[in-house]
């Protein structure tokens, strides 16, 4: 209820500001500031760094992509729909010395290309931010952080989630709750995998079945003519882990495009094994 409030008076505290020339796929609601405070931790949490490109979706006066050039050593850009704050982010990037690693656009959210993203950072209504998931899935790549401030990509787990108080967000929310989520975008697993096995684990090849959610796996695979459940199955990004039920020793596996390479650790014993979707 009180998420709810929240943002019905986002609406409101801010449902004066200026219509722009350019009319988006749909408003993403009125410019609100991330506190500073929240804007670094934002960052902090995506352990963002200098090998990063960070894309800020409604960047607004650009403070997050300035912070994260400034402070984390990042690249990247802002997107923003009202002329007088991509003029202002832009000049406070050549004012503060990062004008060659960041810039800002007016463009509409909808509409950008964010494929080259590492990572993703937003402040923007709950409608907005779930109307972004599909494109999140179809253009960014399996291990990309996407950073929401307050409002959560619905369905998806997050891999880290903080709720604090700050009264700086009374002026623009109503209340002190704070709430940042962090998310990794998930490969894509789902399929029947044809995969070869340690000896110790079987002979003969074997055929892994997933099951995909997002970032919920699960499934078996077929051993010498059984099926053998998977358990603790985790997929962070492009990293797969998973036992065996039954069996000892634990497996990994990075994902690229249909393949699987990995190995299957068992004490001090580290082998390899490997999966072909499809094959």
């Amino acid at each position: 209820m009180m998420r709810a409030v929240a943002a019905a008076t986002l609406w409101l505290v801010l449902s004066f500001a200026n219509a722009q020339d350019l009319k988006p796929v749909k408003d993403a609601g009125p410019y609100v500031p991330s506190p500073q405070s929240v804007v670094s931790d934002m960052l902090r949490y995506a352990d963002v760094g200098p090998e990063d490109f960070l894309i800020d979706l409604g960047s607004g006066d650009g403070r997050i992509v300035l912070t994260a050039a400034k402070v984390f050593g990042a690249r990247g850009f802002g997107v923003e729909i009202k002329d007088e704050l991509v003029k202002k982010a832009n000049e406070a990037a050549h004012k503060e010395g990062v004008a060659d690693r960041v810039k800002f656009l007016k463009q509409d959210l909808f509409k950008t290309d964010v494929s080259q993203a590492t990572v993703i950072t937003m402040y923007l209504l709950p409608d907005t931010v779930n109307l972004l998931k599909d494109k999140f899935l179809q253009e960014l790549r399996p291990g990309t952080r996407i950073v929401s401030h307050d409002y959560p990509l619905t369905g998806w787990i997050p891999e880290k989630y903080v709720q604090m108080d700050l009264d700086d967000k009374v002026q623009i929310s109503g209340v002190t709750t704070t709430l940042i989520y962090l998310y990794v975008v998930p490969a894509r697993v789902e399929g029947r995998w044809s995969a070869k096995m340690p000896p110790a684990v079987s002979r003969q090849p074997a055929t892994l079945q997933l099951r995909q959610q997002l970032t919920r796996v699960s499934g078996s695979v077929r051993l010498d003519g059984k099926d053998v459940p998977l358990e603790e199955v985790k997929l962070r990004g492009d990293k797969l882990t998973f036992r065996l039920t039954g069996r000892r020793g634990e497996f990994t596996g990075q994902v690229k495009d249909k393949s699987i390479e990995g190995e299957v650790v068992n004490g001090r014993i580290r082998e390899p094994w490997s999966a072909t979707l499809g094959g």
